[in-house]
């Protein structure tokens, strides 16, 4: 009698765990590769972003935004008047084919899948989907290319890039943006991988 009632309690306990579990947070795990001339922070640590022709939509706008935010949190403020640095950006989205191993046309089927480009060539989901075939993987990617406003030398050139199930636009971008800022203005060299974590609720795997 003793078990049967404490065992409704460890149940709905069991519930309220798994739906306090749908808003926590998420490790978001960005491969990143920097690139950098710079000895120290540069004095003063302004910067102004120059978009390209395919980056002047109002649609970019959020996204330059997570950029902002974070060169903030690199040390850098942006200084449209007076930039010791000019930054330009690069986003990337596409679906990558996950591999089936009991699949009897290797990784992905017969048919054929398109990628996306980078921002203003391509946005978005490319390709066709059918039914029975394994998620693809949400590809997304940004880079970062920092010159010198004198010079026009690059003086720091860094990507990120990340690919999971779970969808989480706009908000994966600013973690990438993170990511590919660690260690600025003089980051590790060679490829590294960069966990951080993402507020994310009630995330929906589209399996």
């Amino acid at each position: 009698m003793t078990q049967r009632r404490w065992l409704p309690a460890l149940l709905l306990g069991l519930t309220v765990t798994l739906l306090a579990g749908c808003s926590t947070t998420r490790v978001v795990e960005g491969q990143v590769q920097s690139f950098s001339t710079l000895a120290a922070m540069p004095a003063p640590a302004t910067y102004r972003i120059e978009r390209l022709p395919s980056q002047q939509a109002p649609s970019f706008d959020p996204i330059a935004t997570l950029a902002e935010q974070a060169l903030a949190r690199a040390g850098l403020q942006r200084d449209d008047a007076a930039p010791r640095l000019l930054v330009q950006l690069g986003v990337q989205a596409d679906a990558v084919p996950r591999y089936d191993p009991f699949r009897p046309y290797g990784p992905y089927g017969p048919g054929p899948w398109g990628m996306g480009g980078w921002y203003g060539r391509g946005w978005g989901v490319h390709g066709v989907w059918r039914f029975g075939e394994p998620t693809p993987l949400h590809r997304r990617a940004v880079s970062i290319v920092m010159r010198d406003a004198s010079t026009q030398a690059v003086v720091y050139e860094t990507s990120a890039v990340h690919e999971d199930v779970w969808v989480s636009d706009p908000a994966v971008y600013g973690v990438l943006f993170d990511a590919a800022l660690n260690g600025f203005p003089k980051p590790p060299q060679g490829p590294r991988q960069v966990r951080i974590c993402l507020l994310y609720t009630s995330p929906s795997p589209r399996d």
